[in-house]
């Protein structure tokens, strides 16, 4: 039963010391406060399947860019 509670306390003391390793990581009281958070970038309105293509080709998006979709 040695082996089992070597193993069990070994698991336990890689396991705090990766917790230790992870609060080093965050900020503390005397630290910095964050920056604030960024608005994420939004992407364009994909045309529809009939829309004209957005690369001016004068084509239907489903016959030019669409087309590998």
């Amino acid at each position: 039963m040695s082996k089992h509670s070597d193993a069990g306390s070994k698991k336990f003391l890689d396991r705090e010391k990766k917790e230790k390793e992870y609060k080093k990581q965050l900020p503390g009281e005397d630290d910095p406060p964050l920056p604030e958070p960024v608005e994420p970038i939004k992407s364009e309105k994909t045309p529809g399947r009939n829309d004209p293509c957005s690369c001016g080709s004068g084509k239907k998006y489903k016959q030019c860019c669409g087309k590998g979709k």
